[in-house]
This record gives C-alpha cells, sequence and structure tokens, in this order.
C-alpha cells in the first residue's frame, strides 16, 4: 500500500536552511487536505513560514510533534486514504525512518554551516550572517527600520561570489539585543564601526537600504577610511519626507491583518505581501524590547514627522564611489530624493519598483551592485 501513502517532508525554505522546528500543526489528524491548504508552521533561524500541503488526501499522522527540531527532509507527516490501514501506515513510517537515517549517517556532518551567528560587540549582541570567501573587498549590508538580515535573503548568497559579504540585524531589530541608545543615525553607524572592528575588515565596501542608507552615509562621515563604496536603495537623509503612516503603522500594528496592509506600503506590487510576511513581522514586534527600540529610532530619525538628518552636504563632500538606487513608485521614501546630487552618483531609477527594490527587482538589483563594485576604479582592501 506504500503507493497510496505520501511522506510529509521538512521543507527547505532557503539555501542555508539544515533544519527545521514545527511551530504549529494547523489540521489535525484525519482531517482531510487539499494541495496548497496551509498545513503547518515551521520555524527556522530565519523565518517563520506555513508549510502548504504539496498534495490532496487525508493527513493520517502527525509524525513530528509541535516542538520538535528535525532535518530538512525528515518525516513530518502522513497523508493517505482512509482505505490505508494503520498497520500499513506504521510500515511505511518504520520504513522512510529507517531509509532517512541511513542516508543521513553517509551524508556525514562535514558541511560548513551556513548560518547567522551572535556576535557580541561592545554592550550589544548582534546576529551576524557572514556568507562567502574571496579576496575581493567584503561587503556590508545594512537594512532599512524594523527589518533584518531577511531583507536580503534574495541577494546575500548572488552577491557573496568571490568576496565575504555580511549582513547583520541592527540593535532593536530581528535577533539582536534591543538597546538602541538614542536611536539615531550615529548611534548605529558607531555600533556598524564597531562591527568591523570585532570581524577585523579594515575597509568594505557598503550596501544600505532606506535607514540603512542614512547609516551608511553616516559611517562614511564618521570613518571614511573604513568605506571603499556606497551603493545606497532609497536611503534616508536626502529629503523631508517620510511616509509617517506606515511608520507610526508599522509600530501600532498588532494584528496581522493590519500589519500586512501596512507592509504593503513598501512595495509597488502588492501581491507581495503576504501573511506569512506579516506572522514574522509580527513575532519579532512582540519581542521584549522591540516596540520600544522602535519608537526611540522613530522619534530621533523622524522627529515631527519629517526626518531629521540631512545627509546631502555628506553625499556632496563624500571623496568615495557612490551609486544610488531608488523605485519609481517609492511610497516611503519619494524618489525626488535623488533629484539634485552631485553628476558624478550614478542613479538607477527603477519603473514599477516601491520602496524595496533588492525585493521587488532582485535579479537587477544583484547585477547593479555586482557590476559597481567590481568596477577596477574601486579601491581594494588594502
Amino acid at each position: 500500500m506504500a503507493q497510496d501513502i505520501t511522506p510529509i517532508t521538512m521543507p527547505k525554505f532557503g539555501l542555508a536552511m539544515t533544519e527545521g522546528k514545527i511551530a504549529g500543526w494547523m489540521v489535525a489528524p484525519d482531517t482531510d487536505i487539499k494541495t496548497g491548504d496551509e498545513l503547518v508552521d515551521i520555524e527556522t533561524s530565519k523565518i517563520t513560514n506555513t508549510f502548504e500541503s504539496p498534495v490532496t488526501g487525508r493527513l493520517r499522522r502527525q509524525v513530528a510533534a509541535n516542538g520538535e527540531t528535525l532535518p530538512v527532509g525528515a518525516l513530518i507527516g502522513v497523508v493517505a486514504d482512509a482505505a490505508v490501514s494503520d498497520a500499513d501506515i506504521d510500515a511505511f513510517i518504520s520504513r522512510f525512518q529507517a531509509d532517512f537515517a541511513a542516508t543521513a549517517g553517509e551524508a556525514g556532518t562535514d558541511a560548513p554551516v551556513d548560518e547567522p551567528v551572535m556576535v557580541t560587540v561592545g554592550s550589544h549582541t548582534l546576529r551576524v550572517h557572514d556568507r562567502g570567501t574571496g579576496e575581493e573587498t567584503p561587503l556590508v549590508l545594512i537594512h532599512g527600520f524594523g527589518g533584518d538580515l531577511k531583507n536580503w535573503m534574495l541577494n546575500h548568497a548572488a552577491l557573496a561570489q568571490g568576496r565575504r559579504v555580511i549582513a547583520f540585524d541592527l540593535p532593536g531589530h530581528g535577533g539582536s539585543s534591543k538597546d538602541v541608545g538614542p536611536g539615531t543615525l550615529a548611534f548605529f553607524a558607531e555600533v556598524t564601526a564597531q562591527l568591523l572592528a570585532h570581524l577585523k575588515l579594515g575597509r568594505v565596501h557598503v550596501l544600505g537600504h532606506s535607514l540603512g542608507g542614512g547609516i551608511a552615509l553616516t559611517l562614511a562621515q564618521m570613518a571614511p577610511q573604513s568605506v571603499a563604496s556606497l551603493t545606497l536603495i532609497a536611503p534616508a537623509g536626502l529629503g523631508a519626507q517620510i511616509n509617517m503612516e506606515f511608520i507610526n503603522g508599522f509600530i501600532e500594528a498588532d494584528r496581522v491583518r493590519t500589519l500586512q496592509d501596512v507592509l504593503k506600503y513598501l512595495v509597488h506590487d502588492k501581491s507581495l505581501i503576504g501573511r506569512r510576511m506579516a506572522d514574522d513581522v509580527l513575532r519579532y514586534k512582540r519581542l521584549d524590547g522591540a516596540e520600544a527600540a522602535l519608537r526611540t529610532i522613530s522619534a530621533a530619525c523622524f522627529p515631527n514627522g519629517r526626518q531629521g538628518d540631512d545627509l546631502r552636504p555628506v553625499v556632496e563632500a563624500a571623496d568615495l564611489p557612490i551609486t544610488l538606487i531608488w523605485g519609481h513608485e517609492d511610497e516611503i521614501l519619494p524618489v525626488t530624493g535623488a533629484d539634485g546630487l552631485p553628476a558624478r552618483i550614478v542613479r538607477h531609477i527603477l519603473p514599477d519598483i516601491g520602496h524595496m527594490p533588492q525585493l521587488e527587482a532582485a535579479s537587477k538589483v544583484n547585477t547593479l551592485v555586482a557590476d559597481f563594485i567590481k568596477s577596477p576604479d574601486l579601491v581594494k582592501t588594502p
């Protein structure tokens, strides 16, 4: 009867995923399900996703219990017709587990771990994902307000070809500690400089998005010797306007549907914002200290509903290569922020793209960044 039994196995949501935790089954045993039905929430170190049923049938067994962590490919459930006996299902499970254990043993455990790690920098604990190797100047990725290193999930591995690429959660965000001090761009730039020193990175390319772009500019102003180039995606600090409906809505939202509507400001293609993304953000916001951190940052960076830092003088005075990427349909920081900058700064205005080009036009952004930082006129690490 094995041909009438379908195993449900731990999925692999990303290249770096090696295991997942059963955060919660959404379907009880002996329930009829259809392909695409939400089956189980699975938590990884990066994200919590709802796994949808790959088949139509009856969920006969929840082999993995809530809270159990299993490697990718492990058996978590069994779908079978009601006519299949319990004895046949028991036998199927036994055979699957034996075969999987043998395969896992053959694979060994020598594969390098490609997961974020926790790093202590001064009084802060930062979640850091360091990928790639090579002789080229490393690249550091700085996310925006309310984001985390997962904001680069479509860019990180692609850019880590021949060089180290380091993404991290800013203080107050993601898995990092939640003390944000005064919440200013200067504070975050100082923490970034401390991280570079901790990682023994003397000089790096910096890619910053939104608030992270403002942090990147501030870092270049504070420690110009450490920044080889700046790639700025819809950066803060180039205009006064900021969509406070997004900022305040992001802080205040305590329901998935409400947050989902707020997150739609981030993109031009609203279909990209699903329940899973809102679920993940809501889990972060419920961490101790997360909401207070966001309020502190908002008060420091967006006083009176306007951007508090004018970084245009930094751009104009900077003696390093800078390129700018901006979605033409940005609803958070208007694309007019790209106007009036020095002609030496190459601007890439992407049509039909919102505030997160690295998500909506990942391939295009990856190409632009890779081409820019490998330009022969950029200074390599001494």
